[in-house]
């Protein structure tokens, strides 16, 4: 068998308390999350708060690799600082609103079939970014979901 070029390299379990010993606030609780649970950056950039199930311990990956739906686990030591995070993020999610934004992207489908659901706290992304854009379809301006290229220095 042909050897590949290029080996994976996978940290010890030291290494990676090491690491994320180093980190803090959302990129610690973002790799955190990519460590214990098996996501890829992309899809924890992409959760939204439906997503996550905190009393049962579950995320919902939609549209993962190979266009996939998958079922992972939430490991229950993340669920308090998950649960403080929320706190935050739906305080900005309320402010954006009443500065008329709070607005987030949907599926054409979705979209059509729930009109309101753009607005709505389990529509909104785990990771928002940082600032408000305005969505060029849409016309509404809207906190996307952080980058994969920011989610280590958010």
């Amino acid at each position: 068998a042909k050897r590949p070029e290029h080996l994976p390299l996978v940290l010890t379990r030291e290494e990676v308390n090491t690491v994320l010993s180093r980190m803090e606030g959302v990129p610690r609780l973002m790799a955190t999350l990519l460590y214990a649970s098996g996501l890829r950056v992309s899809e924890c950039a992409r959760l939204r708060v439906k997503d996550l199930d905190l009393a049962r311990g579950e995320i919902l990956v939609r549209n993962g690799k190979g266009a996939k739906d998958r079922v992972t686990v939430l490991p229950r030591g993340l669920i308090a600082p998950l649960r403080q995070h929320f706190d935050r993020v739906r305080k900005q999610h309320e402010a954006d609103l009443i500065r008329g934004a709070g607005s987030v992207s949907l599926p054409d489908a979705l979209a059509k079939k729930y009109p309101n659901a753009h607005r709505e706290w389990p529509w909104q992304w785990v990771f928002p970014a940082r600032s408000i854009k305005r969505d060029p379809k849409s016309g509404r301006w809207q906190r996307r979901h952080l980058h994969v290229s920011a989610a280590g220095a958010a």
